[in-house]
């Protein structure tokens, strides 16, 4: 049986013009007519043997099968990008200066790095694992090149919004039947330190809806929140971003909760220009937080 050899050209034309919503922008954006885009899509689905668009009044949407094959033309196309980089900017030397909030550590730490040293292994990075409040600091006053951060609404000069995450209440897996939800006690937080962007979500969202409650644990870091909620100290608003084992997402109705809104996740760089394995690393977390989002 012979192998089937996707076009990359194609699969560029194919990603470009689901993300942009138009193959026609697609082909502004490629420097193709749109004629050539549509012909590269209609060799997709002759080498794929299935149809990956249907017609959704006057536009088009993925059937089942395109949307597989989004997720895979990506990362084709990223790993191509790569290697392309790499043998081009193999000789790059200097440093770069990364922040990231605790939540991203654990899930994104180790990938991002180790793609990185591969393509510029002349390259040093200087990392740094820290609160929102101090990534953003840092950034303003030069100390980080690039961080990634909870996008709070504060204002930063060169920030991008690259995801959108939803926030849960978060308990012990095995929890006992609380209290609170009988109605007998005020609801026991679980919270990192002032300042904390989700503990005032949490707080805010408590008091609008009437329900009473009790900061039950403060801790200065996210491991030792993460300890509280496991023991059943009490209850935590996050997202699902590095949420251990020992806690799960509680039903917020069920639990008479008020419902949580979603957060952004937001790149932060200290300036226009980073150069160019700062934007190489720029680009490493930005694909690898759309790959984390989409499969959690």
């Amino acid at each position: 049986m012979r192998s089937t050899h996707l076009d990359l050209d194609a699969l560029r034309g194919f990603v470009t013009g689901v993300e942009l919503g138009s193959f026609a922008r697609a082909a502004d954006r490629l420097g193709r007519s749109t004629s050539a885009i549509s012909a590269q899509l209609k060799k997709l689905e002759t080498q794929a043997g299935v149809p990956l668009t249907r017609k959704a009044g006057r536009g088009l949407d993925l059937t089942d099968s395109g949307e597989a094959l989004l997720a895979y033309a990506r990362r084709l196309l990223e790993l191509n990008d790569e290697a392309v980089r790499a043998l081009r900017g193999a000789q790059l030397e200097g440093w770069v200066r990364l922040g990231l909030q605790e939540d991203f550590g654990e899930a994104l730490l180790a990938g991002v790095l180790g793609r990185f040293a591969r393509a510029h292994p002349k390259v040093r990075i200087e990392g740094r694992i820290a609160r929102n409040a101090e990534l953003h600091e840092r950034i303003a006053t030069g100390q980080l090149d690039l961080a990634l951060a909870w996008d709070g609404g504060a204002a930063a000069p060169f920030a991008e919004r690259i995801a959108e995450v939803p926030m849960f209440w978060l308990g012990a897996a095995e929890p006992e039947a609380p209290g609170w939800a009988r109605g007998g006690e005020p609801l026991p937080l679980a919270a990192l330190e002032a300042p904390c962007l989700f503990r005032s979500i949490a707080c805010d969202r408590l008091d609008r809806a009437g329900v009473s409650w009790r900061l039950a644990f403060v801790s200065p870091s996210l491991g030792g929140l993460w300890s509280a909620v496991a023991a059943g100290l009490g209850l935590a608003v996050r997202t699902r971003l590095g949420a251990p084992r020992g806690v799960r997402v509680l039903d917020a109705a069920a639990c008479g909760l008020p419902a949580l809104p979603s957060l952004g996740i937001a790149l932060l760089r200290a300036d226009r220009q980073i150069g160019a394995a700062g934007e190489h690393l720029a680009s490493i977390l930005v694909q690898t937080v759309l790959d984390v989002v989409t499969g959690a």
